[in-house]
């Protein structure tokens, strides 16, 4: 880890604010529907990272093609998993919830096996990527009548494996193209505003009377865990290198099963657990590699100053010195 204890700070820092976003997707459902609370956390997110953009001096990015690249990527990286997220909270458990998108880097591996940017992966990342899924079927233990399956977990997981595949489009079409990050997340986020918008009035009545946890929790949502935490994660990985922000993908299962269990008191079963540990450990091997993979945006090897990020919302490319000392 470089930058000693304060970059151990930056991490626990992120994975504090972004394991605690099912806790206020939780919080935040009690008052509003799935379909409110998806358009709430774009908005506020939009807004958030749009008045960074102003108090910075920077600007949206320009160009037709660029925006067409972060429809796509706004699609898979948040209007869609949000959405998923929102639905799948209504039935099942946060800390379950952060455990299932601890899943996400699986997912990237296995997209990348099939569509060969993985050219020979290592076996012990292979063995990981089966442990991974292994750790998933005993979180849902389908061979149990009261196990996990159902439609709720179903949608987290498809949730996760739309992070994964936002991530290898945005590896490949958006970074590393000298557009700063605070204008790349800033239009990702207003474009995924204007993807969720239009399904408003399919999402139930407005409540009449909101009251201040609900509040609290949509608004926490959307500009913390949302718009903040989606700019943090790339200045992370412009400071730190995406191999330390990984890290974050270790702790959020921790964060999630522990904000619910003392806020929320969820039961975290025996079971769960050790499919949890399962997982991580699964993820953990999956990370192990001597060298780089095959960027996705050429078909050749990364660039020493290439990095990947696994589990947030985003794959960029270390930003340039200049971009980094902002």
């Amino acid at each position: 880890m470089t930058g000693g204890a304060r970059g151990w700070g930056r991490i626990g820092v992120l994975a504090l604010l972004w394991g605690s976003t099912f806790l206020w997707i939780e919080l935040a459902l009690r008052t509003f529907t799935p379909v409110q609370v998806t358009v709430a956390r774009c908005v506020l997110g939009a807004t958030t990272l749009l008045v960074g953009c102003l108090a910075g001096g920077r600007r949206l990015p320009r160009g037709r093609l660029v925006w067409t690249h972060l429809t796509v990527a706004a699609l898979f990286c948040n209007a869609l998993p949000f959405a998923l997220f929102s639905i799948g909270q209504r039935s099942i458990d946060s800390g379950l919830a952060g455990v299932l998108n601890a899943t996400t880097p699986l997912w990237s591996l296995l997209i990348g096996v099939l569509i060969g940017t993985e050219r020979g992966p290592r076996p012990v990342r292979l063995v990981g990527l089966l442990l991974g899924f292994v750790g998933v079927a005993l979180i849902f233990a389908p061979w149990r009548t009261g196990g996990a399956v159902g439609p709720g977990a179903l949608a987290v997981l498809v949730a996760a494996a739309s992070y994964a595949v936002g991530f290898a489009y945005v590896g490949r079409y958006l970074v590393g193209r000298g557009v700063p990050t605070i204008s790349l997340s800033a239009g990702q986020l207003v474009v995924a505003t204007g993807l969720t918008v239009p399904l408003l009035p399919t999402g139930g009545p407005v409540p009449v009377h909101v009251g201040p946890v609900g509040l609290a929790a949509v608004l926490v949502l959307g500009v913390v865990a949302t718009g903040v935490t989606f700019h943090l994660t790339y200045r992370i990985i412009a400071a730190e290198g995406a191999t330390d922000a990984a890290t974050v993908g270790y702790l959020l299962p921790v964060v999630s099963v522990a904000l619910g269990a003392v806020v929320l008191g969820e039961a975290v079963g025996l079971r769960v657990v050790a499919g949890m540990a399962v997982v991580l450990v699964g993820v953990a091997l999956t990370r192990r590699t001597g060298t780089a993979p095959p960027s996705v945006r050429s078909g050749g090897p990364l660039r020493p100053s290439d990095r990947t990020l696994t589990g947030t919302g985003t794959r960029p490319a270390r930003a340039p010195l200049a971009e980094r000392r902002r």
